[in-house]
Order: C-alpha cells, then sequence, then structure tokens
C-alpha cells in the first residue's frame, strides 16, 4: 500500500472524526459473497413482511460497484444517537430514541456531503455517493467489513467500546485508500438476553430477525392493521422499539451523544398517557416537525396509540 494511499486514509478518518462521527473503517468495494445466501433464504422465509422493496436489485445490495461507476471504496460511518434521557410518563407510549429528535436521514447525510467535498479540495477529483438507509447497501456487512464492530443476535451492528446505538452510513468512492485487514470478532458469546426479552418473538437466533414480527417493523413499516396476535406483547411501544438493545450488556458502554439536534423536543417527553390518547395533528405536526415519526404519519401513529389501548381494555374486562 503507498504512503500516499496511507495518507488519504489518514486524512477521510480525522475528518469523519472531526464531523462528528463516532468510528469510519474502509473496505474495498467487491461482491459479498458470503451475505449472498443468507439474503436470499431471509426473503424466501418471507422474513420481510411488506417491506418488498427489499426483493427488489438483489445483486445490487450485494455488489455496491453496481450501485456507482468506478467504485472502489466503501468508507463506513457510524453516529451516536443513544441517550439517557426518558420519558416522565412511565404509563404513556413509548417511542423509540433514535426518533426523538430530527431525523437522522438529513443530518447525516449532510455531513456526508461534507466528507465528500473535504475528500474533493483536499484529495482531488473524486467521485463518490453517499447513502443513509437510501439505497440497496448492505450497511452491517460493510461496516462490520471495515471493523466498525460485529452483527450481534439481535442482527444490529455492535461495538464494544460504544455499544450499539448508533445509525450507519457509507460513501463510496472511486478511490483507492488502505482497507482493514482484520475479521470481525463476534463477542456475543452464549449471551441470548435479546433474543429472550423480545416481546414478540421477532430474532429468529443466527443473527437472524422476522422483520414482519418486529415491533419496529409493526409500529412503523405496516400499513395494515397491526395483526391481533401481538395484542399483549407490544410493551406499549408506539413508534419502534429498543428492548433488544436496552438489554444488551454491551450497551452499558453506550455515551450520551453530542448531537443537539438529536435532543427531543420539550412535550415528547412530558407528555402523559391521557395526552397522547387525544394527540392532536397540529400537535403532532409541531411535535415531530422534523421527526423520523412522520414516517409513520399522524394517521399511523393513532393507529398504534389505538392498538395498545384496545388490549389494555380486553386487560380490563378479563
Amino acid at each position: 500500500m503507498s504512503s500516499k494511499t496511507e495518507r488519504y486514509t489518514k486524512l477521510i478518518k480525522d475528518e469523519a472524526q472531526r464531523l462528528g462521527f463516532l468510528s469510519c473503517g474502509i473496505s474495498k468495494a467487491d461482491y459479498l459473497e458470503h451475505e449472498a445466501p443468507y439474503l436470499e433464504n431471509w426473503l424466501k422465509q418471507g422474513y420481510h413482511g411488506q417491506l418488498s422493496y427489499m426483493e427488489n436489485h438483489f445483486d445490487k445490495r450485494l455488489d455496491p460497484r453496481l450501485l456507482m461507476d468506478g467504485a472502489k471504496s466503501i468508507i463506513s460511518l457510524s453516529y451516536n444517537y443513544y441517550t439517557s434521557d426518558k420519558q416522565t410518563d412511565l404509563n404513556a407510549p413509548k417511542i423509540s430514541k433514535y426518533a426523538y429528535g430530527v431525523d437522522y436521514h438529513f443530518i447525516i447525510k449532510e455531513k456526508l456531503k461534507e466528507l465528500l467535498s473535504f475528500i474533493q479540495d483536499h484529495i482531488g477529483e473524486v467521485s463518490g455517493r453517499a447513502f443513509v438507509d437510501s439505497a440497496p447497501i448492505l450497511d452491517k456487512a460493510w461496516a462490520e467489513k471495515s471493523g466498525l464492530g460485529w452483527v450481534g443476535k439481535h442482527s444490529l451492528l455492535l461495538s464494544k467500546s460504544k455499544g450499539s446505538f448508533f445509525f450507519l452510513a457509507e460513501l463510496v468512492v472511486d478511490l483507492e485508500l488502505e482497507y482493514e485487514q482484520h475479521l470481525a470478532t463476534d463477542h456475543c458469546g452464549s449471551c441470548t438476553r435479546c433474543i429472550d426479552a423480545c416481546p414478540t418473538g421477532a430474532l429468529q437466533g443466527n443473527k437472524v430477525v422476522d422483520a414482519s414480527r418486529c415491533i419496529s417493523y409493526l409500529t412503523i413499516e405496516l400499513k395494515d392493521e397491526i395483526p391481533t396476535e401481538f395484542s399483549g406483547k407490544m410493551d406499549n411501544w408506539m413508534f419502534g422499539c429498543d428492548v433488544c438493545q436496552d438489554v444488551c450488556p454491551w450497551n452499558r458502554f453506550s455515551i450520551q451523544h453530542q448531537e443537539p439536534r438529536f435532543t427531543p423536543h420539550p412535550r415528547l417527553l412530558e407528555m402523559n398517557k391521557k395526552e397522547w390518547d387525544e394527540i392532536t395533528k397540529d400537535t403532532f405536526n409541531e411535535i415531530f416537525k422534523k421527526s423520523a415519526v412522520k414516517r409513520a404519519k399522524y394517521t399511523g401513529l393513532q393507529r398504534n396509540i389505538a392498538f395498545l389501548n384496545s388490549h389494555s381494555e380486553d386487560d380490563t374486562q378479563h
């Protein structure tokens, strides 16, 4: 590896750190041979539920060179969103930590563009494409290859020093860089806390998630009514779910994020159960102005809250 490649790699990693990324690793843009049979089997089992887009672009998911002409390197990045802030009313329907503040897509995309501009200013004519959950790219596989951590039994990326409360993103560039040489080591051992704690039994073991049973899927992606088989199993989550991360021993190393835009609207944490039950469209728009919760829409959040309440009514009747 040339000294120029080493220098470029260090420049990029230093700038990623300056921009506030939690970690940065780089791997060679290539075909993900190991992941191909797993992805194929996952789709065959129907674990993607109504996420029909997962069936599209199978080849592109496994080979980023099909996403960008001349792609040579995948710069994998993580961005911390952990917070110790909690909703004050313990009976209020719950919202996942990642959706407390401004939608991460906007914030991270902006930072990826800054990183690409920096590369172009300091290295030269480099083409790149930024990805934040926005294209058929297997971000966890690339993050693992890039040395950012390993995929845990809950199927999320884990780091020994940073836990798992972080977003993943990629910058695909047509520039050769220095690549991580070590293979990811799994540090889950015999621990099955995430599998045991999952309220709906979505974790199948062997790092496989049946998305159609996952509370995050049921409260965000599912457009139909939530199936009655999940009555009493939603653990009071109205948007997303943090259970498998909350119980993971590695998350004792999570540290408070430093992103001001992830700070929640004050009312989000203070609203009580009654206020959530009676939430108006105006209040929804005010609290979730630039939030990822907009994905569920006002009607979706209402549906989720109503589902949680219909079960608690069943409880009182029995």
